[in-house]
């Protein structure tokens, strides 16, 4: 079942049919955590995802993904709002929707990486980990 949540001449969706690939992985590609990303993975990236469109019209405008069990755990990655949309609150309203999803209310842990937008994600209660001595990670690809 999608979700949809409307403002203005706005849309935000989890209808994977309404995801426009060219746009997502344009974007992608010139980003610091994923710099030349190849399409194929992002394709796979969203077809095992929970993800999220923001559109203007029918443009797509922006993203998010999220990795998750929908019982215990999820993991935020490839959030974006395109250049000329920025600016106008949408991450904080794209943020609100993943919040307010029913089917991610039993979460006990979310996490994220971001290198700049952790004034975003603090309005959300998001904080730094207080125990990175626990967190690890194995980085097989170092960039694509």
């Amino acid at each position: 079942m999608s979700l949809e949540y409307y403002r203005d001449d706005l849309v935000i969706s989890t209808d994977k049919s309404k995801l426009q690939i060219n746009i997502i992985h344009g974007f992608l590609q010139n980003m610091y955590w994923c710099k030349n990303i190849p399409i194929e993975v992002v394709k796979k990236s969203i077809e095992h995802s929970l993800v999220y469109g923001i559109y203007a019209k029918k443009d797509q405008i922006g993203f998010a993904r999220l990795i998750t069990d929908y019982a215990t755990f999820a993991y935020l990655a490839d959030v974006f709002v395109i250049n000329q949309y920025r600016g106008k609150g949408l991450s904080k309203w794209l943020m609100e929707c993943i919040l307010d999803n029913p089917e991610l209310k039993t979460l006990r842990t979310w996490m994220l990486k971001t290198k700049d937008a952790h004034g975003l994600y603090a309005q959300f209660g998001f904080i730094r980990t207080k125990t990175p001595e626990r967190v690890m990670e194995l980085k097989l690809i170092e960039s694509y």
